[in-house]
């Protein structure tokens, strides 16, 4: 295989493992040429990149390779730039890519030849999740504000950076975005993104080949650290203790630190609590529940890529506004949901319909529909406005009763699958229409208001926790 065909091969290769997968393992790679016996040979910058191409790539590699040049085996994989083994000391085992022969990438007597620089890899970047892609609303307005200060930041400002929130609310995504930019506009900067569980893996493969002050002396020399996920160590005593110790240390060197998690660090069970007031001593973030308008704005740039994708794809109108409706809890299942519409509808050959989309979506919509009564809706309300629910149900007109029914009559139509005359009916045995003039009127009053817009989403919120 000549140079040229490897070339050619890495494009085939972006497309097929994807561009992540391709910039984070194979472009590192460097082809050194065939050798007897039909060994195709490349050099790494690490043990740790061979030993991962080798056992995730290799079959795909040596297949793909085989169809450029017939004469090539296997596949072997050496560290570029490895320093010659001291005298009575063994080399490294060279990486290969053989089916018969299981990858092997331990260096003589537990040391890689990059000084255990195998440990270190950053965990593979998504490519999606930039700042350009990050839609940003009330909820997490504040959390993008403060990721975009500590990645374009010259100095450090707060230390350490702490996100937290639920499930598919943007954090991974913030992560990542300030790893990019930060590598973008500081490529001298050594910085290191990884899971807690990956730190966890490490430092266990670490004791487990006496490797540690490699661990000790790699994670210390990093400018800027970050974690995703930390609630993962807690309750695993020495991986806490580690973590511990190599926060203490990038902080005592003025090094940034960022950390997400699902919850605020004293809300974390079995953290120790030296680590928790450690996450507290910088700026803590929540990423709050997304809003309509936040999740509305996420399906229209969504549908602004998938066009590109599907030109001529009718989508009628009313479609994002009831997904943003009906899927609340989570982004990924809200983003997966219109990557499916559009999926199945190219497929189909329909325009985006009500009817197609329910019937796309049915499974998802189902698990995301809110078992929320409109009595709870009724009682809520009255609490948060501090009227009577005999007041809030009743025949009374006056504006301190009137408002509160109809921002309930609102958040009935929005959050239940009732229909306008049953709404109307559970208030007072009120007509259809007079439900319709209330939902009308507190939706004017929400763009116009911003007190009424605070209540609605602070009972929306409390409704769906």
């Amino acid at each position: 295989m000549t140079q040229e065909q490897w070339g050619a091969l890495q494009d085939r290769l972006s497309s097929t493992i994807g561009e992540n997968n391709y910039r984070t393992w194979i472009k590192p790679l460097e082809y050194k040429g065939l050798e007897a016996d039909g060994v195709a040979v490349f050099l790494a910058p690490t043990n740790f990149i061979g030993t991962y191409v080798s056992q995730n790539f290799g079959d795909l590699l040596l297949s793909q390779i085989s169809t450029l040049d017939s004469q090539v085996r296997r596949l072997q994989f050496r560290v570029s730039n490895a320093p010659r083994p001291a005298a009575g000391r063994p080399s490294p085992r060279p990486v290969s890519a053989q089916p018969e022969q299981p990858a092997q990438a331990n260096a003589a007597n537990g040391h890689s030849a990059q000084g255990g620089s195998d440990l270190l890899p950053s965990a593979p970047l998504d490519a999606r999740f930039t700042f350009d892609n990050f839609i940003v609303g009330k909820p997490n307005e504040l959390a993008h504000a403060a990721a975009r200060r500590v990645a374009e930041a010259e100095t450090v400002t707060f230390n350490p950076l702490f996100l937290y929130g639920g499930v598919g609310l943007g954090k991974t995504h913030l992560m990542h975005a300030i790893t990019w930019e930060l590598r973008n506009r500081r490529p001298d900067l050594n910085v290191l993104y990884l899971s807690a569980e990956q730190f966890m893996y490490r430092f266990v493969q670490a004791l487990r080949e006496r490797r540690m002050m490699d661990f000790k002396e790699l994670f210390r020399s990093v400018d800027v650290l970050m974690v995703d996920d930390v609630q993962f160590i807690a309750g695993k005593d020495s991986t806490q203790e580690e973590f511990f110790h190599t926060f203490n240390a990038l902080v005592d060197q003025n090094k940034q630190i960022v950390i997400s998690a699902d919850r605020a660090p004293d809300e974390i069970k079995d953290l120790e609590n030296r680590i928790r007031s450690r996450l507290q001593s910088g700026l803590v973030v929540d990423l709050h529940p997304t809003d309509y308008e936040l999740r509305l704005g996420i399906l229209q740039s969504k549908v602004d890529t998938y066009r590109k994708q599907y030109p001529s794809l009718q989508l009628d109108a009313g479609i994002l506004e009831f997904l943003a409706h009906r899927i609340s809890t989570n982004v990924r299942v809200l983003e997966g949901a219109l990557t499916r519409l559009f999926a199945f509808a190219s497929l189909v050959g329909q325009p985006i319909t009500m009817e197609l989309t329910q019937d796309c979506l049915a499974d998802v919509l189902r698990a995301s529909d809110r078992k929320i009564s409109i009595e709870e809706i009724q009682r809520k309300v009255a609490d948060h406005y501090n009227i009577r629910l005999s007041d809030l149900i009743g025949p009374k007109r006056v504006r301190n009763f009137a408002r509160p029914r109809q921002v309930a009559m609102y958040l009935c139509k929005q959050l239940t699958a009732r229909s306008l005359p049953e709404i109307g009916r559970r208030f007072g045995g009120r007509d259809h229409t007079t439900v319709m003039h209330g939902v009308k009127r507190i939706e004017e009053l929400r763009m116009q208001d911003s007190q009424i817009a605070d209540d609605i989403e602070l009972l929306r919120r409390a409704l769906e926790a």
